[in-house]
């Protein structure tokens, strides 16, 4: 699994993004996580997760100010 970075991010389109969001939850699913286990993979995943979801709520937040 690559880096998701802002960058590539900001890049995407919405849909996308949707899209990219699913694919981590399910590759995170699928790893079987559990509250205790941790390594390096899925704690990445986890960050590629957070950035999407902290990108799509701050340009929301852009649009409704507008």
């Amino acid at each position: 699994m690559a880096l998701l970075r802002a960058g590539d991010i900001a890049k995407m389109a919405p849909k996308e993004k949707e899209e990219k969001l699913r694919e981590l939850r399910f590759e995170l699913v699928k790893a079987g996580v559990t509250a205790n286990k941790s390594n390096a993979k899925t704690k990445e995943i986890k960050r590629a997760i957070s950035r999407l979801m902290t990108f799509s709520k701050s340009e929301q937040e852009a649009l409704s100010k507008k």
